[in-house]
């Protein structure tokens, strides 16, 4: 255990390492390099040709000195206070070794909104870890995040008696520009099934769910069960996208809902619209990109946030609502008690912006 590491105070900068440099991870590594109160102290790349580049390069900045290097014992050997640990998939290994090694790690993986939900032999080799390090270990990010965890707690805190609270998040595609993820991934521009991939209803359950219940269980209104399901629309005519095109009669909208039962109705809810045309069969009640979030109470509230960039912009704007939270967090999350650390456990934080 070191504590000196866990609150350096405010005489140095944190030293920060980012690992993994894809879309998320750039973006974070430009904030970071911008911060006023942190240090890049190294870069982990998980594409071995990216290893020895400047890290500036890597995110579209200028010259940094800091060189990237591919390997554990290299992050490891850095001393850092705190990792942005934003790889495309979680490694247990990697995370537990960060942390015993006296290294905080901020993630935009989602395995640790809701430790009780946690598998219970992974949850404690986590923590043992972090007993070890003196450390935390903060997963977070736009959505699930900001949007599931945040918001609704702030909202709910004008709230004495709450019926139900619905999250609704709006994402307009037609301009992006990735075929790969729209028509490989998550199937638009296929012919419908009679059935919602079952595979992609487990991932969102596992993805919102522990967000819903942790939200629960700060209200004092604790869940049940966490159920979801999906909804397809069509394509009225052949429409031309900026992925590629749409024949008519094919999947071009997605309409999930992930919900949280509370005495057998939905108390905490999560409701996402994709949508790659506004031309649907059928017709769908469609908004902008950005979210909604409806509260009805007591004190009822209908709270929207619009993304207001254009959609050619989109893609290159949008990953900051995910990384700029994840590098906001850094300061708390080092000066927390050692453990598993959620958004009910951390102090609101602020962006230091000066």
């Amino acid at each position: 255990m070191n504590p000196g590491r866990k609150a350096p105070g405010t005489a140095r900068p944190l030293r920060v390492v980012q690992w993994a440099t894809g879309t998320i991870g750039a973006k974070s590594l430009r904030a970071l390099l911008r911060h006023p109160h942190m240090e890049l102290a190294g870069v982990h790349v998980q594409d071995r040709r990216k290893a020895g580049r400047d890290a500036g390069e890597l995110c579209g900045a200028g010259p940094t000195g800091v060189v990237a290097t591919h390997g554990l014992e290299a992050i490891l050997d850095l001393g850092a206070d705190c990792v942005l640990y934003m790889p495309r998939a979680g490694d247990h290994d990697e995370v537990c070794a960060l942390l015993a090694s006296g290294a905080n790690v901020v993630t935009t993986t989602g395995e640790f909104h809701h430790p009780a939900g946690m598998d219970p032999a992974l949850r404690e080799r986590v923590q043992e870890a972090c007993a070890r390090g003196g450390t935390s270990v903060h997963s977070t990010g736009s959505s699930p995040g900001f949007i599931t965890e945040a918001v609704p707690l702030v909202l709910a805190s004008v709230q004495r008696r709450l019926e139900t609270l619905t999250i609704h998040e709006y994402a307009d595609l037609s301009r992006r520009d990735s075929p790969g993820l729209l028509f490989d991934v998550m199937g638009f521009g296929q012919r419908p099934s009679a059935a919602f991939d079952e595979r992609r209803l487990a991932h969102l359950r596992s993805s919102f769910g522990p967000s819903l219940r942790l939200v629960g269980e700060a209200l004092g209104l604790p869940l049940d069960a966490v159920e979801a399901h999906g909804q397809l629309a069509t394509a009225a005519r052949a429409t031309a996208i900026a992925a590629g095109d749409l024949a008519a009669g094919t999947v071009a909208a997605q309409r999930t809902t992930v919900s949280g039962l509370r005495g057998g109705r939905a108390l905490l809810r999560f409701h996402s619209t994709w949508y790659c045309t506004t031309g649907l069969d059928p017709a769908w009640d469609l908004r902008p990109t950005g979210w909604r979030v409806t509260v009805e109470g007591d004190t009822p509230l209908d709270v929207e946030m619009r993304f207001p960039v254009p959609l050619d912009r989109m893609a290159a704007v949008s990953p900051g609502y995910t990384a700029h939270r994840a590098v906001n967090a850094v300061p708390a999350v080092c000066a927390a008690a050692p453990g598993i650390r959620t958004t009910v456990d951390l102090p609101p934080f602020t962006a230091a912006l000066g």
